[in-house]
């Protein structure tokens, strides 16, 4: 499902997307308000969310679908500098964010990831994007969050912390894995475990709360 408030875009993306063989445009809307009704109509598998739309943004609709049982996933459209932006919708468990000026072919390959539950960033934006809105300044972790992530990590195995600690440096799994000298199937199960046992939708969340504990 599409939402953006500009018809021009959400053409431009339908037939994008249209021209995948195994992807399907189920619906489109033009504002965070009318979010909810189409996902209860319409049943999509993944939300292409804008953030900047007239009655409620695309952060509001974000937090309010990942709030309801069973969720879709959720890819955020952003610009760079709406980075504080892309943080919140993270932390609402968006499965990642793509800018609006990705080339078409990455951004169905990023809707393919995302139906799959696998997280749309890199590594190396997600060092970026981490870098960007987790150092000095109003975005910085409160004491409260530092605390809460700190608690949440100390509850991990020996080996789950160093997992989680790669993560929040940005290492893919195949970096892990030569890294910690696991393979990469054994990667791919410590990073399910870590979710579970944190309670978080993707490998990103796990790298903001580890930024949140101050730990790299």
């Amino acid at each position: 499902m599409i939402v953006d408030d500009d018809p021009l875009v959400r053409a431009g993306l339908a037939m994008m997307l249209g021209g995948a063989a195994d992807l399907r445009v189920v619906a489109e809307v033009a504002d965070g308000a009318e979010v909810a009704a189409a996902v209860r109509a319409h049943s999509p598998d993944v939300v292409l969310m804008d953030i900047r739309m007239p009655r409620m943004d695309g952060l509001a609709a974000t937090e309010a679908l990942r709030a309801t049982p069973h969720p879709p996933e959720v890819l955020v459209l952003t610009t760079f500098d709406a980075d504080e932006h892309v943080l919140r919708a993270l932390r609402a468990g968006a499965g990642g964010f793509l800018l609006k000026d990705t080339p078409p072919a990455e951004i169905v390959h990023a809707v393919r990831r995302v139906a799959a539950g696998e997280a749309t960033l890199s590594p190396a934006v997600t060092r970026r994007l981490i870098a960007h809105v987790t150092g000095p300044g109003p975005t910085a972790p409160g004491q409260g969050r530092r605390e809460r992530a700190l608690r949440l990590l100390d509850g991990l195995s020996t080996r789950e912390r160093e997992v989680a600690l790669a993560l929040g440096q940005g290492r893919s799994n195949a970096e892990i894995a030569a890294e910690l000298f696991m393979s990469v199937a054994t990667v791919k199960a410590y990073v399910s475990r870590l979710l579970t046992k944190l309670d978080l939708n993707n490998r990103v969340q796990v790298a903001l709360l580890v930024h949140d504990a101050g730990l790299v």
